[in-house]
């Protein structure tokens, strides 16, 4: 296994990013992991590693570089209910800022950094994203239809664009949703666009979690959730990516 610290041109500065894969001389499909909002920190990179022992080049970008490298902000080892207040009070402006419109700006470059990568594949890519990093998955995924074959998200409000946006997506689809992020009428909201979509798609609530189940240094960590999500992650990006 091979970690790198990159960084990758945008339109606006230069992006940090981490990046993991297997040390082995071949290439491998890419993926785009975007983070929640605490950003890159241990537990992301932990997991980029997970995915990239599995066979993929994983690029994790700091989403917030305008306002600074990795660490963006100060977090504590643990994110507890006593800390969110303050940590959020920094991190909400910054999640205010970031529109639509950066995030596409943001995704060009990322996708093209990715391509240029000689340890990834030449083919198409998976994007994959956590809280807000699902919503920025779902919105690369929406507006690259023929470079990203498959696209994750958990605990992120993917429909914040709109069903809209969600039919237009012609990548194969997985959203895990926290129990607490949506109602079931809103479920059957998101799948119904899905459907419309015409793409493969598992799109469920993980029974009795929290907003950022994945997250092992937060409150809210679900175990059984997480290994959930691999089991849901890992047979996506398999079919997709190797059928393309």
């Amino acid at each position: 296994m091979r970690t790198e610290t990159l960084h990758i041109p945008t339109e606006d500065g230069r992006a940090d990013a981490f990046a993991a894969f297997p040390d082995d001389g071949e290439r491998h499909p890419g993926v785009l992991m975007y983070p929640d909002g605490f950003g890159i920190r241990p537990v992301l990179r932990d997991m980029a590693c997970e995915l990239a022992r599995h066979g993929y080049y994983v690029l994790v970008p700091n989403i917030f570089y305008r306002n600074g490298p990795t660490p963006v902000i100060e977090l504590p080892e643990h994110i507890g209910e006593e800390d969110r207040p303050a940590v959020f009070a920094q991190l909400m402006p910054l999640i205010e800022a970031h529109t639509a419109e950066r995030t596409l700006r943001d995704a060009d470059a990322y996708l093209g950094f990715l391509a240029s990568r000689p340890e990834a594949g030449a083919g198409p890519v998976a994007v994959t994203g956590y809280c807000i990093g699902g919503l920025l998955a779902t919105r690369t995924a929406v507006a690259h239809p023929g470079r990203v074959a498959a696209v994750a998200a958990f605990h992120g409000p993917v429909g914040a664009d709109g069903t809209d946006s969600l039919a237009k997506l012609t990548a194969e689809v997985h959203f895990g949703h926290a129990e607490g992020d949506l109602t079931p009428d809103a479920l059957d909201g998101i799948n119904q666009a899905l459907d419309t979509a015409g793409v493969g798609y598992t799109s469920e609530i993980y029974p009795g979690t929290a907003h950022g189940f994945t997250m092992s240094d937060t409150d809210a960590f679900d175990a059984r959730a997480l290994q959930h999500h691999w089991d849901r992650l890992l047979p996506l990006l398999g079919g997709a990516l190797s059928r393309s």
